[in-house]
């Protein structure tokens, strides 16, 4: 089998709803056993970016809030979306200190991640923010949030309980602590 050719056709796309987030297409394709079908695509308008910040003393920070989608509230890294076309690692210190005031001199890339890659082609990239410096944050209008300090380990502990289920967070969480040998 070769890898690197797409085995789907599609035969014809359109976008049946858009806002400045996001496009979901519908599209007749012909799937790779040669039946018809429909497939259902979200695009983003942004890619994700989020930041596990870790302090001298090995805390790090989540950020709560209530997820709409979800109907719950949620704990994460400092996240958000760094418009298509800019760099991931500039949206990334501007969330990070939006969501928790906190500024960083070192930052490391640890992932590119596809979030939900079987309805949606997000692209996301995962950061650790190290020699921290705190000051304001100054969150979106639409954001509601809490921040929170805890040991690093304390929090992959709550990615191990489903306590944090977001995936830029649990995702990062576990890298950081394969990496840090927790």
């Amino acid at each position: 089998m070769n890898t690197t050719e797409n085995p789907w056709q599609t035969l014809n796309s359109s976008v049946k709803y858009e806002n400045p987030w996001l496009s979901i297409r519908h599209e007749d394709v012909i799937t790779p056993s040669g039946t018809a079908g429909i497939y259902g695509v979200v695009s983003f308008k942004n890619k994700a970016v989020g930041v596990i910040p870790i302090d001298a003393e090995g805390n790090t920070y989540l950020v709560g809030q209530y997820r709409y989608p979800l109907n719950e509230y949620s704990w994460e890294i400092p996240e958000g979306g760094s418009p298509i076309g800019t760099d991931p690692l500039d949206s990334a210190k501007r969330e990070l200190k939006e969501e928790t005031g906190l500024e960083a001199q070192t930052w490391t890339k640890i992932a590119r991640i596809h979030t939900s890659n079987s309805a949606t082609d997000e692209e996301g990239f995962l950061y650790i923010a190290e020699d921290l410096s705190q000051g304001e944050h100054a969150p979106e209008e639409t954001e509601d949030l809490r921040v929170w300090k805890l040991p690093l380990a304390e929090a992959v502990e709550m990615v191990m309980t489903s306590q944090i289920t977001d995936s830029l967070s649990v995702s990062g969480l576990m890298i950081v602590a394969r990496l840090r040998g927790i």
